[in-house]
């Protein structure tokens, strides 16, 4: 880590709500300065697998989360220092609507000084655009200020209408930064499902749908603007101190088989780095492709997709034996989410079909057609706190009794049940890894002292 303050353009994509086309600007933005030569780091707020997959399909690089609760201040600061070290412009995707969430993407821009870019669905509205936007950026005090885009518009006489709008501030105020419209076109639609967005390698338009959004925006005051105009939004992101205790080896010499697929890829960028700054092997292995569980000394389920592939999993009798087996040796697995549904017995699905899944945890999973749980989660373990969320449209029918819970961090939030059954530990959790290593490497079979 270098000891310099770093200093890169940078901006935090938001919007008044969900569902406005902050993934689909941020990730169009991305590919249109990843296809000029620049060096684009793209960052997603708050708990997300979903969108990342479209972040870093349009930047080249991975994307890493970030949430000053389950980051942590620190994490953030470093993540964003160090990628203003090795890039030429920063990319944040805000979540929810701007003020929305504890903490908000509002605080993270507030915190980092990082100019917000102002992305509002102008389907349905003209004049009510320059109030929402007056709105977002005059909310909170003080709060840093790009610009505003139009997502959506019918037409350039709308868009003109629109930009009218927003440059109309009251007397006295800042001009709003208009930086231009998209219009709405089915190529830049980014299809949906159940949990979110569909992930990008699922789709084999995916990138030309990424071009088409980035040929929309070189015609946009912003996508046209030279190196120049980027640096008035360069911020300064100053050196993290070493942290007083450094990442301990504790799974050093160890293997850890991760499931990597289009049924298991609800996978952290950090949550990998975790595991190699503990010293452990990462090896993959795709249960969808029914391959032999890896020599291995634990193993890493993370959530998914299991739902769509139930026929392929519960046909996946190679892979099935091979954790059964790791299993019976009582070597560790770690189930999150999804990945703890394929243990179990069956699965009922929305249309009520019943299907076999791989019977290693006694319980059966019902699909639900709404969501049952959502938002950010706190596991006290004996060896320190995990952070992380839940985000689930099912639920768990089973004897086995639960041996945690974890902690909602919001007043209204549901806590979730860890299970023991062997040397299989499973919930519907998903961990932040970096949140405690020493309670990662006991999840993965370290001996961590209390």
């Amino acid at each position: 880590m270098s000891l310099r303050t770093a200093s890169c353009p940078a901006l935090l994509v938001a919007a008044p709500a969900s569902g406005q086309g902050k993934t689909t600007v941020t990730a169009g933005l991305a590919r249109l300065l990843a296809r000029r030569g620049k060096r684009v780091r793209v960052f997603k707020c708050g708990p997300d697998f979903l969108d990342p997959h479209w972040l870093a399909l349009a930047s080249g690089q991975p994307v890493d989360n970030l949430d000053l609760w389950l980051n942590g201040e620190r994490d953030v600061a470093a993540r964003l220092h160090q990628a203003a070290s090795d890039s030429d412009v920063i990319l944040i995707e805000g979540v929810m609507g701007l003020f929305d969430g504890e903490p908000s993407a509002a605080d993270l821009a507030m915190r980092w000084r990082i100019p917000v870019l102002a992305v509002m669905d102008a389907s349905a509205m003209v004049g009510t655009a320059g109030a929402l936007a007056y709105g977002l950026r005059h909310y909170r005090p003080g709060l840093p200020w790009a610009g505003v885009l139009a997502n959506r518009v019918a037409s350039e006489g709308h868009a003109a209408l629109v930009e009218a709008a927003v440059e109309a501030a009251p007397d006295g105020a800042s001009a709003m930064g208009w930086l231009g419209a998209l219009p709405w076109h089915e190529a830049f639609a980014l299809p949906e499902r159940h949990l979110g967005l569909s992930m990008a390698g699922e789709l084999p338009d995916a990138q030309a749908r990424l071009d088409a959004v980035a040929e929309a925006l070189a015609h946009t005051p912003l996508g046209a603007q030279d190196e120049a105009a980027w640096l008035r939004w360069s911020v300064a992101f100053p050196p993290v101190a070493e942290a007083d205790e450094p990442t301990p080896s504790l799974l050093r010499g160890r293997t850890v088989a991760v499931a990597h697929d289009a049924a298991f890829a609800f996978i952290y960028p950090a949550n990998l780095q975790t595991l190699r700054d503990l010293g452990a092997e990462v090896v993959w292995f795709s249960p969808l492709a029914n391959e032999p569980l890896p020599a291995c000394d634990a193993v890493w389920l993370p959530g998914g997709y299991p739902e769509l592939h139930t026929a392929a999993l519960a046909a996946a009798t190679r892979t099935r034996d091979g954790l059964a087996a790791h299993a019976a040796a009582g070597r560790p697995v770690w189930a999150e989410c999804g990945g703890m549904l394929a243990l179990c017995k069956s699965i009922i699905l929305t249309d009520g079909a019943r299907i076999p899944l791989w019977g290693l945890l006694p319980g059966e999973v019902v699909m639900h057609s709404r969501l049952a749980a959502l938002g950010p989660q706190a596991w006290q373990t004996p060896h320190g706190e995990l952070r992380g969320h839940t985000f689930h449209y099912s639920t768990l029918q089973t004897a086995m009794a639960p041996v945690a819970h974890t902690t909602p961090a919001r007043v209204h939030g549901r806590a979730e049940a860890v299970y023991r059954h062997g040397s299989i530990q499973a919930s519907y959790f998903h961990a932040w890894f970096a949140s405690s290593p020493r309670a990662t490497a006991a999840l993965f079979g370290a001996e961590v002292a209390a």
